[in-house]
């Protein structure tokens, strides 16, 4: 099934190998899992492949999904080296990660299920330094949808960023994608921000360094092929591949922000 609309940069690359101009792309597997890595390199680049300028990492989770041994632990690890090559950290950096998105919407409800399960460490660092002074301080928050709150969720991000100065913002939302063969299937991360709603043709208020003023990495799955007139194609299994895909970009990400936790320490602390 072919849909008109995706927020995947690799669904825009010419089939069959070919290059477009101001645009570089390289695939590589490991552990099972296939990553192609694009990079928008300019303006001429941006027109081409119709994304910002900027680094996407797409990550087929095929192996995941089907369960195969050790699956989600490897593709834990390699999400969370993912994450630290897009969002270059120092040590004593901090971060706020938000999740978008509606709880109460099963195929929207990315962001909340993976903020859910994501480490909050900002006021732990500040009540009990030294015992937790091999974590970094993150705040989460999430910003629910506008027809609910009232508000854009930059403006609740921006708000809840000028309260606690994160040094970086990781935000994680559900995406749209061309072909139904990508639905729950693929994460991709990219620095170039997220303007949420996009993929459906409802475009909100762009997260983005420009806009934020800080560097922002964004994370999605694709929960939704736009099939056009109005159809919104979602997967028959969308609740558990939500909760699944949920649980490893957080999983990931508490491995990536917190560089001393072991996976088992990960279960332990959301557990």
């Amino acid at each position: 099934m072919l849909g008109f609309r995706t927020d995947l940069a690799a669904e825009e690359l010419p089939q069959g190998g070919g290059e477009l101009p101001g645009v570089t792309s390289r695939s590589y597997d490991r552990d099972g899992f296939h990553v192609t890595d694009v990079e928008v390199l300019n303006t001429q680049g941006s027109n081409a492949l119709c994304k910002p300028i900027g680094r996407y990492i797409t990550m087929d989770m095929e192996t995941f999904f089907r369960r195969e041994e050790d699956s989600f632990a490897h593709a834990a690890a390699l999400l969370a080296d993912c994450i630290r090559r897009l969002l270059p950290l120092r040590e004593r950096d901090s971060i706020l990660v938000a999740g978008l998105g509606n709880p109460d919407i099963t195929p929207d409800a990315i962001g909340p299920e993976a903020a859910s399960l994501t480490l909050a460490t900002r006021h732990l660092k500040v009540q009990m330094p030294e015992e937790f002074s091999a974590f970094r301080p993150v705040s989460v928050c999430q910003t629910g949808v506008l027809g609910t709150t009232g508000m854009e969720s930059s403006e609740i991000i921006r708000a809840v960023s000028g309260a606690v100065a994160p040094d970086a913002i990781v935000v994680i939302d559900a995406l749209a994608a061309r072909s139904s063969d990508k639905l729950c299937r693929t994460v991709q991360l990219t620095d170039s921000g997220i303007v949420p709603g996009s993929g459906v043709g409802n475009d909100r208020a762009e997260l983005s360094r420009r806009v934020l003023g800080l560097p922002v990495t964004a994370i999605g799955v694709p929960t939704v092929v736009d099939a056009g007139d109005g159809l919104i194609v979602t997967p028959r299994e969308i609740d558990k591949y939500v909760r699944d895909a949920g649980k490893l970009i957080a999983y990931a990400l508490n491995l990536a922000l917190h560089p001393a936790l072991t996976l088992s320490d990960v279960d332990m602390f959301v557990g």
